[in-house]
């Protein structure tokens, strides 16, 4: 690597600093959301305390992705600690729940899984947004079965970036499937479960198990279950038995 790619993270680490020690305000913090740089825009995800409008929620939302990963991690910390609240929550509610749904959805298969876990612990608040949900879950039914296509013909033993990397999608789309499995067509989740079940990477299975330990009332489902209480892998028969 060159000099100036040193040069600018020292010049990065420098302003971190300064921002930690100034005193901001709220509409400045936002401001930086808005305009700054990867420094200055993660630092104003992390020091902003609360939100006054949908454009603050806006700001946050569009930090989301396609972002640098410092940024986009706490834009995701601090969405979900903002969204517990229900008075701040209010504010994503006014924003464009198909706008929402997405960057929801490209959020919780982000390469980076703190990031994926953080939105996942967030669509829990979400749940009474039937609009949200609704958004949300179709567009994630879509999304496990494009990935089920993908994936059920790879050799697992072939070690490739983009087995992994598809494998990483699915597993945290199936644990967003355990959050909403409820609001997902009986017919959507049933094909999930019987497409993914049969998936010859443990990962997965353990999420389809985690999905039947719900109060799981459908026929199928249940034989699938004692199915999988008897899986190859001890990791997957725990999560059962």
């Amino acid at each position: 690597m060159n000099n100036s790619y040193y040069e600018t993270l020292d010049e990065n680490f420098n302003e971190a600093l300064n921002l930690i020690d100034k005193d901001l305000t709220h509409s400045e913090l936002v401001q930086m959301l808005l305009n700054g740089n990867i420094p200055q825009k993660q630092l104003a995800a992390l020091r902003l305390e609360e939100l006054t409008s949908k454009d603050d929620a806006a700001a946050l939302l569009n930090n989301l992705v396609g972002q640098d990963g410092k940024i986009r991690e706490a834009v995701s910390l601090k969405i979900k600690e903002l969204a517990a609240d229900n008075y701040y929550k209010k504010y994503f509610y006014e924003l464009d729940n198909e706008t929402l749904s997405d960057y929801f959805l490209a959020a919780i298969i982000d390469i980076n899984g703190n990031i994926c876990r953080n939105i996942l612990d967030t669509i829990i608040y979400f749940e009474d947004n039937n609009i949200f949900t609704g958004l949300f879950t179709n567009k994630l039914v879509k999304l496990i079965y494009e990935l089920n296509d993908k994936i059920k013909d790879f050799d697992f033993q072939d070690g490739k970036y983009k087995v992994n990397k598809e494998v990483f999608k699915l597993y945290w789309c199936l644990e967003a499937v355990n959050i909403y499995y409820n609001k997902i067509p009986l017919s959507d989740l049933k094909n999930i479960i019987k497409t993914s079940k049969n998936i010859d990477e443990y990962t997965i299975r353990e999420k389809v198990a985690k999905i039947l330990t719900n109060d799981i009332k459908d026929k199928e489902l249940l034989i699938i279950r004692e199915e999988l209480k008897n899986d190859k892998n001890y990791y997957v028969r725990r999560i059962l038995n």
